[in-house]
């Protein structure tokens, strides 16, 4: 279903919207090319940020429109072409760069009356709102109309949209989504989508009958001697034909409607795949539905050569150049299928390092429809920087494989594979299982850019062949980083963690915005975070977080600067690089306690003291709290014997290898109740919460004695003041199960004795 329908679902929500388009006299505007604006601006999500940036933005977009509805006129119909030209004088005679932002902030406005409408439906539910969603929703695909309709000023036509769309501003709770939750967005039903296009091969049958018709008629005219009638047969034929070539022509025109849709529905796929490396929740199997789609696609186009190729065997006139034209625009689409349908269904690893193996994957949609399976292609892949990837796709670069292997920005081993087809489930792919990258060439760094910003991609490419022409297909993968040492992985992370969320489903390689919403980024840090640790982020921890990005002026947006290249205030590192280590500390050392909602983590310092000295029961009650000053640090606060709150110096990783969190915790009995992550229960014992993470002691082994590590906190005299200040809890070796410790070492006068 379009927004535009979704909209004229409830009368309410269609009254508003048509009174807005009003004011500028844009609603016919509005309803006759739905599909096409809904679709050119919902898939930029450009905001720009000058004046000129918005007045090129603008530009195009009325040049655009106005072709768009230049080329729907027909030549028969003189009152649709009189439509046309007023609709064409209304776009001259506003300003390019107020019908522009007139009809972008009405899709917002859609957009924003779509989303209350879905959550008055889930009233009383504890499905968040995700505004993430808002910027980049996938698009929903409806019904189809005749194409002949196109501007025809009705409800009813409202064809296939919606992709993302500019940030949506105001968005109450930002960011409060889990990875599994806050899709509100509808389901895309496929199985609609194989309806239509096998309504429309029926259709289409009909008008195979009447070229079978047509061809006999012929026939027997040309076998027939002189008659009377023979003028009169000659002009039905011309008719006949005439009326097939219509036909034929809408039966091309609902095509290309139906293969926008399923492209569409592609295009969403793949940035679903984008954010499923990010952890966004991904269904991989509605490929095979899309595959279906290409499936019954391509067999429509194919019949519908064979027909015109019938068709031009009938000849009653010289030179048909109208049916030549539609024959090639016939054939030049079922190569843009076939294009089309090359895609990367396992994308390699986004972060690569240098002489490490790995896979990917490639997969063409079309199946056997075509019979390309019958000759498998074999895949080649180089490497591609992100300057090599943009010459090639906005040039529309001729592609010559025997070049293209000269073009790497890298070495690639065990980089060729053969497609093979899978007669089980139809799948036609080519798998590779054991690539590695030796080398990489690097482009010149431009002031503060480093090797983890630079992007590249694999390129696959063949060439296949269908109806005895060679085609060329190629795909992109997702972007990576590559890198050569394991200490560039935390910013090549922040590179693509930003890619993956922000980026637009169509795009120039692969151009990205430099600020978001903080709607958006906390979007994105609750999937990173909640997909690599099993446990979302609260609206608690998002408040913190905020405010960790925040600088002296507050503002909507974050920048990519301040995400992860500016130090934070008093701090020697970026807000990613804390937030990362933070992230690999709890998935690699803290991952059950976390799930189990033991760690308060993301909270400061002085809201821990308040919550820990208002807590009910007192002395002993503590909390866990990530480190503000030290990477990937965790930290206790309790209330100690005093009343006051004592905060232990950080433990890292390097810690934990030495003995485990629970365990330290089990080690120190000045921690009793553990404070409540969440606010509206009450404090834990602390055993009764850690005790499935403590360690079992083990018995000594025979003829030794057995040393354990212990864990306890100073106390006066030993380092300081406990009123209030932060406090190391130390580590000892204490010896069990023995006869002595090891402090009557000192009283031994005659060690040969014992």
């Amino acid at each position: 279903m379009s927004l535009w329908k979704r909209i004229a679902s409830h009368a309410d929500c269609e009254q508003r919207m048509a009174a807005y388009y009003e004011e500028k006299g844009m609603l016919e505007l509005r309803i006759c090319l739905a599909p096409w604006i809904e679709d050119r601006i919902m898939s930029e999500q450009i905001t720009p940020n000058t004046t000129d940036q918005l007045e090129r933005v603008a530009l195009k977009f009325n040049e655009d429109l106005q072709q768009k509805l230049l080329s729907t006129r027909t030549a028969s119909d003189q009152a649709h072409k009189f439509r046309v030209v007023e609709l064409c004088a209304l776009i001259q005679r506003i300003s390019a760069v107020e019908l522009y932002t007139h009809l972008r902030s009405g899709l917002q406005k859609e957009l924003q009356l779509v989303t209350e409408k879905s959550v008055a439906a889930t009233a009383g539910q504890s499905i968040p709102l995700n505004p993430y969603n808002m910027n980049n929703t996938p698009m929903v695909t409806g019904y189809m109309v005749d194409p002949s309709d196109l501007l025809t000023v009705s409800n009813s036509c409202n064809p296939p949209v919606v992709q993302g769309i500019g940030p949506i501003h105001n968005v109450q709770n930002p960011g409060i989504a889990s990875p599994a939750l806050g899709m509100v967005t509808p389901k895309v039903e496929l199985y609609e989508m194989q309806h239509q296009i096998m309504q429309a091969l029926n259709e289409f049958g009909n008008c195979a009958n009447a070229l079978k018709l047509l061809a006999q008629n012929y026939s027997y005219m040309l076998n027939s001697t002189s008659s009377p009638n023979a003028e009169a047969a000659y002009r039905s034929l011309i008719e006949e034909k005439a009326a097939i070539v219509l036909k034929m022509r809408r039966s091309f025109m609902y095509y290309e409607s139906l293969y926008e849709m399923v492209i569409h529905e592609l295009k969403n796929w793949r940035h679903q795949q984008s954010q499923a490396g990010n952890g966004a929740p991904f269904n991989e199997s509605s490929l095979d539905d899309i595959q279906r789609c290409f499936e019954m696609l391509g067999s429509f186009i194919a019949h519908m050569l064979a027909a015109f190729k019938e068709l031009m065997r009938v000849r009653l006139v010289t030179e048909e150049p109208e049916l030549t034209h539609l024959l090639e625009q016939v054939q030049n689409a079922q190569k843009n299928l076939v294009c089309s349908a090359f895609i990367v269904d396992k994308q390699p690893p986004q972060v690569m390092k240098t002489n490490t193996r790995f896979a990917a994957s490639v997969r063409c949609l079309i199946g056997s429809e075509l019979g390309i399976h019958n000759n498998p292609p074999t895949v080649e892949c180089i490497i591609m920087s992100e300057i090599q990837a943009q010459r090639f796709v906005t040039r529309n670069t001729q592609m010559d494989n025997s070049s293209l292997s000269g073009q790497s920005s890298g070495e690639i081993q065990n980089a060729s594979s053969t497609m093979e087809y899978q007669q089980n489930n139809h799948v036609f792919s080519a798998s590779f299982r054991n690539m590695q990258l030796k080398k990489i060439k690097r482009a010149e760094k431009k002031g503060t850019e480093s090797v983890m910003d630079e992007k590249f991609a694999l390129f696959f490419y063949t060439t296949t062949i269908v109806n005895n022409f060679q085609i060329r297909v190629w795909t992109l993968s997702l972007p990576v980083v590559v890198i050569v040492h394991g200490n560039q992985e935390p910013q090549s992370w922040a590179t693509i963690t930003w890619d993956n969320a922000f980026a637009e489903i169509v795009r120039d390689p692969f151009m990205i915005t430099d600020r978001v919403t903080w709607a958006q980024l906390s979007v994105a840090l609750n999937i990173k975070f909640g997909s690599c640790t099993g446990r979302s982020l609260t609206i608690d921890n998002l408040d913190f977080l905020y405010e960790k990005l925040q600088r002296e002026e507050r503002s909507e947006y974050i920048t990519w600067n301040q995400f992860c290249k500016e130090p934070m205030p008093d701090r020697s590192f970026t807000f990613w690089e804390w937030f990362f280590a933070i992230m690999k500390l709890t998935k690699d050392h803290m991952l059950g306690m976390w799930k189990a909602g033991c760690i308060m983590g993301f909270i400061n310092k002085t809201k821990a003291q308040t919550d820990l000295l208002r807590s009910v029961y007192g002395i002993g009650t503590f909390l866990l709290r990530f480190s503000d000053s030290e990477l990937g640090g965790v930290t206790i606060a309790y209330v100690n014997e005093n009343g006051l709150v004592t905060m232990l110096a950080p433990w890292t990783a390097r810690d934990f290898q030495v003995l485990n969190l629970a365990d330290r915790i089990r080690d120190l009995d000045v921690l009793c109740w553990l404070h409540p992550t969440d606010r509206n229960a009450s404090p834990v014992k602390r055993d009764v919460a850690f005790g499935e993470f403590y360690s079992k002691r083990q018995d000594p082994v025979t003829g030794y004695v057995k040393s354990t590590l212990h864990v306890h906190v100073c106390r006066n005299g030993e380092n300081g003041s406990t009123s209030g200040t932060p406090h190391h809890a130390q580590e000892s070796m204490q010896l069990g199960n023995g006869d002595f410790g090891m402090a009557d070492f000192d009283t031994i006068t005659n060690f040969e004795n014992f």
